[in-house]
């Protein structure tokens, strides 16, 4: 055997310790459920402009003209006749009122051809629903509504530069000590944010909140996924992301009850005070621990799983000097970055394909979540069953990809949410429970779509730039995030063009995806160039991992690693 060869079996070999003393036992769970705390606060952040950036109902402000007397005896409805033009729907206008009160609409109810201003005294907020918004604090409404959007482009461009950041930071310093600077760095700018007095200091805030909660995000799922072992690792996935639609459900609960932006703000940032404190209880990566030359600690950690899943006997014959070789690949003086990206015509193929991939998920999931409002229902009801369709969705995800593959799973996913988004264009606002089910249809099937592309990239990427493609793809994906918000504003245009740009991006990328091979039952690549050859070939040259560990084991039940 070649030296070459001998290091690719010695990196095999760690996945196999891990599956000896248990890659799916109780240590693991222990890691899922402490890391379930701070994981429910992302999608409380992720979509907190659901409510915080609300827009209640709205008028001008009358209250200096009636402080001039000038409305006399009037009733408050005659006042708001002579003051404020109607809508077409019949209700008062938001954003106009009359220069001067048109007394002579209280028997002529014409008011087409009357000329009109914008709001000279400010507004009056229907305080039923919300207690105090960013757009009752600031007025941030009409001409100024903009602004209110923009508040969730500016959180979601943090969050875009805190993943390479976090990403390369997590690589150098190591997961665990990485999560808590994570942790404690978001409570303080979201518990500042809570706090802004100014329209100015709340964008500041939010933006670094957005870029710690990025390393929550990313440390978080890359920690629980490299203590499973290969078996479980589909199953881990799912299992995680869980915690997202259980913190979805979460925030609608909190923001029922707490109907103020700053303490809903507090309330849904608490957790992480817990999750500080369960720190203390969870492990470092042992694979990081030991591609970093910290063989003691790694061993450390491997016995603590051991003894956790009952399999203390396991560790007998592995020592820290044995695990030493146990991540080593092929060439160790080569160095991987995001150049080797763009390196050769297919991983360039690859890195453009899921760079759309993501961008077009994101933008269409975070388009359809951000818009809780267009089904006649209550904003908090549309919220909560939002979330619950999550639930079923990827539990059939789960079965769904280990028969058929990720390939139709992504595809479909896809193009059914732009039908689902394309239905909805056609369907009046009246239909507002047929416009509910399919609206429920259209997030189930983008958040299935969401599931999937992070699975299916991590398998698509060769080992050696695995990480650094993932994170250009989440960055990629959390531009298209930044974008959707802003997209919204484009109903001054045309009242349909937002749907219809989400459904097409949604079915544009489904299509891209045609263009992605099969991962399902096929060996992960290890290096650049085995993006170049069949994956039929690159599965059957390597064996199964799992077998390997049973082949691997001695006469005591134990595994040998030399």
């Amino acid at each position: 055997m070649s030296s070459g060869d001998s290091k690719v079996l010695f990196k095999m070999k760690f996945d196999n310790v891990l599956s000896e003393i248990n890659g799916f036992g109780k240590f693991q769970v222990m890691i899922v459920l402490i890391q379930s705390l701070s994981r429910m606060t992302l999608p409380c952040h992720f979509l907190l402009n659901n409510f915080i950036a609300a827009v209640p109902s709205h008028r001008c402000d009358l209250s200096a003209l009636d402080d001039e007397g000038v409305f006399g005896n009037l009733t408050q409805e005659q006042r708001l006749t002579v003051s404020i033009p109607v809508q077409e729907d019949g209700t008062p206008s938001s954003c106009k009122m009359f220069p001067e009160p048109q007394f002579h609409l209280l028997s002529n109810s014409n008011d087409s051809d009357l000329a009109t201003v914008p709001c000279q005294n400010g507004w009056v907020y229907d305080n039923s629903t919300f207690k105090s918004t960013l757009a009752t604090e600031w007025d941030l409404v009409c001409d100024r509504k903009g602004m209110n959007k923009a508040t969730a482009t500016i959180f979601f461009i943090g969050v875009m530069c805190g993943a390479p950041l976090f990403g390369f930071l997590s690589d150098r310093f190591g997961r665990r000590a990485m999560l808590m600077v994570a942790y404690l760095s978001t409570m303080v700018f979201a518990f500042t944010s809570a706090f802004s007095t100014s329209y100015v200091m709340f964008c500041i805030m939010r933006f670094f909140t957005g870029v710690t909660l990025s390393g929550i995000s990313i440390i978080s799922i890359v920690l629980s996924v490299e203590w499973f072992d290969i078996q479980y690792r589909t199953f881990a996935g799912v299992i995680v992301s869980l915690d997202w639609t259980g913190g979805n459900m979460l925030l609608s609960s909190i923001a029922y009850f707490v109907n103020d932006w700053r303490w809903l703000t507090i309330a849904v940032t608490s957790p992480l005070v817990l999750a500080v404190i369960t720190w203390w209880w969870l492990p470092e990566s042992a694979r990081w621990l030991l591609a970093n030359g910290e063989k003691e600690k790694a061993h450390f950690y491997l016995e603590k799983c051991a003894k956790m899943n009952n399999r203390s006997n396991c560790m007998a014959e592995i020592t820290p000097q044995t695990l030493t070789n146990a991540v080593r690949v092929k060439d160790e003086d080569r160095k991987y970055g995001f150049v080797d990206l763009v390196r050769t015509p297919n991983i360039r193929k690859l890195a453009i394909c899921t760079g759309i991939l993501w961008y077009g998920v994101a933008f269409t999931y975070y388009g359809i979540s951000l818009n809780i409002t267009g089904f006649g229902m209550n904003v908090y009801f549309t919220q909560f069953i939002y979330a619950a369709i999550e639930l079923p969705g990827k539990i059939m995800v789960y079965y769904f990809l280990n028969k058929f593959g990720r390939k139709p799973g992504q595809v479909g996913t896809l193009l059914l949410t732009g039908a689902c988004v394309f239905i909805n264009i056609f369907v009046p606002q009246g239909l507002w429970v047929f416009r509910t089910i399919v609206g429920l249809f259209g997030k189930g099937l983008s958040e299935a779509s969401f599931t999937i592309m992070f699975l299916y990239t991590t398998e698509l990427y060769p080992t050696v730039v695995r990480q650094n493609g993932v994170g250009y793809s989440s960055f990629v994906g959390r531009l298209g995030v930044s974008i959707a918000p802003l997209i919204a504003l484009l109903d001054d245009v045309w009242e349909l063009l937002p749907a219809v740009i989400y459904a097409l991006v949604a079915v544009g990328t489904g299509l891209v995806a045609l263009l992605l091979p099969e991962t399902l039952n096929v060996r992960l690549p290890e290096f650049i160039e085995d993006i170049d050859r069949p994956r039929a070939e690159l599965d059957g040259e390597s064996g199964n991992p799992l077998k390997q560990a049973d082949e691997n084991r001695n006469e005591n039940g134990t595994v040998e690693v030399t």
